[in-house]
């Protein structure tokens, strides 16, 4: 028997049906009764995510599902797929639009917030909806892909501002799309002189892994160079097969990222975070962020105190190998941008030189050449 098989609602599912993404999608967990069949629910849990359910939505693959550890009450793969009563907390320094994308949209379904990139928002759909996302505002609640008539406007405003040399494909997920409307888009992108990396931004390799599959990466590899950034933030979240599906990803020569996020009571300690950053290199993914959790609504529960932040990323620098270490970073409420975020190692500087602490708190000068 397969280990899927043991909840009572995928018992008659079989190795084929389990391995299609597709069969995945549509087969999604959406409500507390649907989930009370995959894992036993403490008493009155079902009608707190009901209770959530009528703000924000759920959606939870069953390949994702079957990795919550039911008798975990802090199961890190359950905290970040389950909505709980905290959601309906909106503490005052949120905000709906953190980030103020909308301010920095000069056409519908595209971000230009940085001089020479651009953020390409595909869809609003997910395979999976995070607990703790940052565009929940929009994600899984509106049926949004873009449009003839709206991905042509994107293509124009991308091939008028010639400063753009990366487009970073976004969401939602634009890897739920199918292989075809994902090829047209890339392939309008690609035909722009200026535009020399294509990023794709998904969380399948994690919640989905199966959608990895040869027909979509042979058609990636004829627009190449291609970039993948993905979103494990546990080392739970590293199964036989997330590690398969990064493999392939790199086999196919696209260099993969990661993004985590700084998640309370999830990874926000030491050595969760030294394992998860060692085992990602070690599948050929390279740590990318480590974000501080945006003030979004109904997600203050999964903050963490930024001088915790700082002190974990002390810990970890020098500790592991430097490829392996993300940088930790906010993401400026209100339209800052990617600030990073560090210990510091500058004790003191001047026209003599810079005193330098090191990992260890041990103290070095480097003198500055002389004048």
């Amino acid at each position: 028997m397969n280990e899927y098989e043991k909840a009572e609602c995928w018992k008659n599912c079989s190795p084929e049906q389990w391995d299609d993404w597709k069969w995945q999608i549509k087969n999604r967990i959406k409500s507390g009764e649907q989930l009370s069949k995959v894992i036993k629910l403490r008493v009155g849990e079902k009608e707190e995510i009901d209770e959530c359910l009528k703000h924000f939505n759920m959606a939870i693959t069953p390949y994702y599902a079957s990795l919550i550890q039911a008798d975990n009450p802090q199961c890190p793969i359950k905290k970040q797929a389950v909505p709980t009563i905290a959601e309906l907390t909106v503490d005052p320094c949120d905000m709906a639009d953190p980030l103020c994308e909308e301010k920095f949209s000069p056409v519908p379904g595209l971000v230009h917030r940085y001089p020479d990139r651009v953020l390409v928002v595909l869809t609003h759909k997910c395979s999976m909806y995070c607990r703790h996302c940052t565009r929940r505002r929009v994600v899984g609640c509106e049926d949004f892909s873009l449009g003839s008539a709206q991905l042509n406007a994107v293509i124009s405003y991308i091939r008028e501002h010639t400063v753009i040399r990366d487009v970073l494909l976004s969401g939602g997920d634009p890897l739920v799309m199918s292989d075809d409307w994902l090829e047209n888009i890339i392939r309008k992108l690609r035909d722009i002189p200026h535009v020399e990396v294509i990023r794709i931004g998904t969380r399948t390799p994690v919640v989905l892994p199966m959608r990895i599959t040869d027909g979509l990466l042979n058609m990636l590899k004829k627009y190449h160079p291609i970039w993948i950034n993905t979103h494990f933030n546990h080392p739970v979240e590293i199964t036989p097969e997330s590690v398969k599906a990064c493999q392939k990803i790199a086999d196919a020569g696209i260099p993969l990222g990661n993004q985590s996020v700084l998640l309370e009571g999830v990874n926000n300690n030491v050595d969760t975070l030294k394992e998860l950053f060692t085992k990602l290199v070690k599948m050929r993914v390279r740590p990318y962020y480590l974000y501080q959790c945006d003030v979004s609504k109904g997600i203050g529960h999964f903050r963490t105190n930024v001088a915790q932040g700082i002190d974990i990323m002390k810990h970890i620098r020098g500790y592991i190998s430097g490829f392996a270490v993300p940088e930790y970073v906010i993401d400026a409420p209100g339209g800052g941008g990617k600030t990073p975020v560090n210990p510091e190692y500058i004790v003191k500087m001047d026209d003599s030189g810079v005193t330098l602490r090191n990992y260890e708190g041990k103290t070095y000068f480097y003198p500055n050449p002389p004048r």
